[in-house]
């Protein structure tokens, strides 16, 4: 497997794998590299949709012109709890790569993946902007449109900093909010069929969307009401293995 700086060369195929929709895993898999250096590359030059391979090799030098004269990169913040500082901040790219991918901002990504990946769920805005390296005016944009999708929740810790907060309820309630969202296209939808006049082609096609909507949105309240169990349900611990388990 081919080690060093990615070559401009690869940085081309990163680009053209992107535009044809293509895993990270299978960008690497082409490349002979690793998942967490095709993740990292991207994540550090504009996301999957604003990658450019010139600017991020001409970024690329530039690191490494600021290194080799003592301005240094960003560097993981150290950890206490014995974890890969650099292993958790590429599992928390490549999470935040994934939440991109549905739909959510760059930095806002960046954010919610933090908040999953610490063992509390929860962070104040001081801690996310360390540990993001950003200031603290994208760490209030993100957590506004975060709370507004119900995807976390804010309070205050005894020393009156206000702490975002991630828990396994706010995925039910993110699915509920969603719900509701497709409740509206649907009353829209049928709002237009009365407008366009009911057997026009027009409100036939309107009545086609409130109907599929209708449907998903009851789908989605059912399966969440179902499911929400799991989310309180803390995972079975593993078994320790019994000495001279493996002994013939």
């Amino acid at each position: 497997m081919p080690g060093g700086r990615l070559t401009q060369q690869e940085r081309q195929q990163i680009a053209l794998g992107l535009g044809d929709g293509l895993a990270y895993a299978e960008i690497a898999r082409r490349l002979d590299r690793p998942t967490s250096t095709v993740t990292r590359e991207v994540m550090r030059n504009g996301g999957p949709t604003a990658y450019r391979p010139d600017l991020a090799h001409r970024a690329t030098e530039s690191r490494a012109r600021r290194r080799r004269t003592g301005g240094g990169d960003a560097r993981p913040v150290a950890r206490g709890d014995g974890r890969d500082a650099t292993a958790v901040r590429d599992y928390e790219e490549a999470f935040a790569t994934v939440f991109m991918q549905s739909g959510l901002p760059r930095m806002t990504a960046r954010v919610l993946a933090a908040l999953y990946a610490t063992d509390a769920g929860s962070l104040t805005a001081g801690e996310l902007g360390e540990r993001l390296q950003v200031s603290a005016g994208s760490i209030s944009k993100a957590v506004a449109f975060l709370e507004s999708q119900s995807l976390i929740r804010r309070e205050r810790d005894d020393r009156r900093r206000e702490r975002y907060i991630v828990d396994d309820e706010l995925w039910y309630q993110s699915m509920i909010a969603a719900a509701k969202a497709n409740e509206q296209m649907v009353e829209i939808a049928r709002q237009g069929v009365a407008v366009l006049g009911p057997g026009t082609p027009a409100a036939a096609r309107l009545e086609n969307v409130a109907r599929f909507m209708d449907f998903v949105s009851e789908g989605i309240v059912r399966a969440a009401e179902q499911a929400r169990e799991i989310l309180l349900t803390k995972p079975a611990e593993p078994e320790p293995e019994s000495p001279g388990s493996d002994a013939d």
